[in-house]
């Protein structure tokens, strides 16, 4: 509950922010508040992340979202997933993204330099993250593969590709349905650091694993809202 307290009122502000309306967010009802959650979703999730994640984890994010009251219905199970992975998953960074959820790993955790092979340890990572996803299993999972600028273009699509298709086969033989499961590769294109630097390079390295909600947890959210 404190957790929820803490994410409306932060959406609060940014709706605020972008519509300079006066109502505070203690005077709103469940509904209003609930679009207030759906509005952040959508226009400012971005802001709310900050830079920690790139453009199609976001993006996925914002379009599964459907906001109002269903969307903080969507939203309260997400923050239970969020805190089982934190729990069960101690190479995970977590990030909370309103009705999504964006599981980020720096690559060195999951694979040697320029290799798509998961290490041992990056296989019990990914055990326990697809229990989870098993546990939840009203979602859809987008596993996106990341690297730095080193190399041409070509070759960093090629491994960023390789690299999520891993992780995706290893959620597979895990239990994870194929259906609920895609990938893409993105090379070196959505950075969230500066290439320039070391520390930079090691954040770009990255796999991030987008959750969201399935098209029969949006209709079980939406009659819970009626």
């Amino acid at each position: 509950m404190k957790l929820m307290k803490i994410k409306i009122a932060t959406y609060c502000i940014a709706l605020a922010t972008a519509s300079m309306v006066t109502v505070g967010c203690s005077q709103m009802t469940k509904t209003q508040k609930g679009a207030v959650i759906g509005s952040a979703t959508g226009g400012t999730i971005g802001a709310i992340i900050g830079k920690k994640a790139g453009n199609t984890a976001v993006g996925a994010v914002i379009g599964g979202a459907i906001g109002g009251v269903a969307g903080a219905y969507i939203g309260r199970k997400m923050d239970r997933q969020a805190e089982e992975i934190r729990r069960t998953v101690p190479g995970a960074e977590v990030i909370d993204a309103g009705e999504g959820l964006i599981v980020k790993f720096d690559s060195g955790i999951l694979f040697d330099v320029d290799k798509a092979d998961l290490k041992e340890n990056a296989r019990t990572n990914i055990q326990n993250l697809a229990a989870t996803m098993k546990n939840n299993p009203e979602t859809n999972i987008m596993v996106i593969g990341h690297t730095d600028a080193d190399g041409s273009d070509s070759y960093n699509y090629s491994l960023s590709e390789r690299r999520a298709a891993s992780v995706k086969s290893y959620a597979m033989t895990n239990g994870v349905a194929n259906g609920r499961l895609t990938t893409v590769g993105k090379g070196e294109t959505e950075p969230i650091a500066d290439n320039s630097s070391a520390s930079g390079k090691a954040q770009n390295r990255r796999v991030e694993i987008v959750i969201v909600a399935n098209e029969t947890l949006k209709a079980e959210a939406k009659r819970n809202a009626q």
